[in-house]
């Protein structure tokens, strides 16, 4: 019997579990970044207009935000860039829309303009997801403009440090990885404030450990942030932000 050796670095494939964005309502972490857009959702049907404009930088929860009021009212969802091509009259009866993307129209002022209209003479709500405020959109509609002045708007901030780690732990929790609370304090700290990154962090730091066949540690943390980074992945390097951000 050939003696025993140290075992070669395995090159299988990890199952990947809980890869998907997890957007239900239970899912939805509330804090001082997100509660006022948070609050603003929960108010429908009582929003102070038929139209809400949900204002945030990407990674904030945005999606997230829209999808569980878009379950909650029964709404017809589709991205701003596929106006032109829907049926606006019919869609409309639905009573609730989700338009996301809104300041990506793809030139399709007219349609936009169009289902504001609609959304108002029938009576519907309509909440359009939008990084910037519309007055950064470069319309070139006087009138589309005008009607989106109109519309109640509440804006998302990037998440802070508290929603962060509350977000890696849940993130964690997910895919029943157990860690040291320095591992998360740690990635919590370096991570851009974006909720995609936390996503990615995490899936990068359970399949390392899968593949190495180790528990998580802190060590290992860091060689995954430096491997995003690398990678163009979304950590900061020392230097960057509040300069606390390293990965010493």
């Amino acid at each position: 019997m050939p003696p025993k050796g140290p075992r070669p670095p395995s090159d299988q494939l990890t199952l990947e579990l809980a890869s998907e964005p997890r957007f239900g309502a239970e899912d939805f972490l509330v804090s001082q970044s997100n509660e006022q857009a948070y609050g603003m959702i929960e108010l429908w049907p009582q929003w102070p207009d038929p139209v809400l404009l949900l204002l945030g930088p990407p990674g904030a929860g945005k999606s997230h935000l829209a999808a569980i009021w878009a379950v909650r009212a029964g709404a017809f969802a589709l991205r701003a860039g596929a106006l032109a091509c829907a049926d606006l009259p019919a869609i409309t009866q639905n009573k609730a829309l989700l338009i996301e993307d809104g300041d990506r129209l793809d030139g399709h002022e007219a349609a936009l303009f169009h289902l504001l209209n609609l959304t108002r003479q029938e009576g519907a709500s309509l909440l359009i997801t939008a990084q910037q405020a519309p007055e950064q959109w470069g319309l070139a509609t006087a009138d589309l403009m005008s009607r989106l002045r109109l519309a109640a708007r509440v804006s998302i901030e990037a998440p802070d440090d508290a929603l962060m780690r509350a977000v890696l732990v849940k993130l964690l929790v997910d895919r029943q990885l157990i860690v040291d609370t320095n591992v998360v304090e740690y990635a919590a700290l370096r991570l851009d404030r974006d909720l995609d990154a936390a996503r990615g962090f995490v899936a990068a730091l359970d399949r390392e450990g899968l593949s190495r066949g180790k528990r998580i540690t802190r060590a290992m943390a860091s060689d995954v942030l430096q491997a995003l980074v690398t990678g163009g992945g979304e950590a900061k390097e020392e230097g960057e932000g509040d300069g606390s951000r390293g990965f010493s």
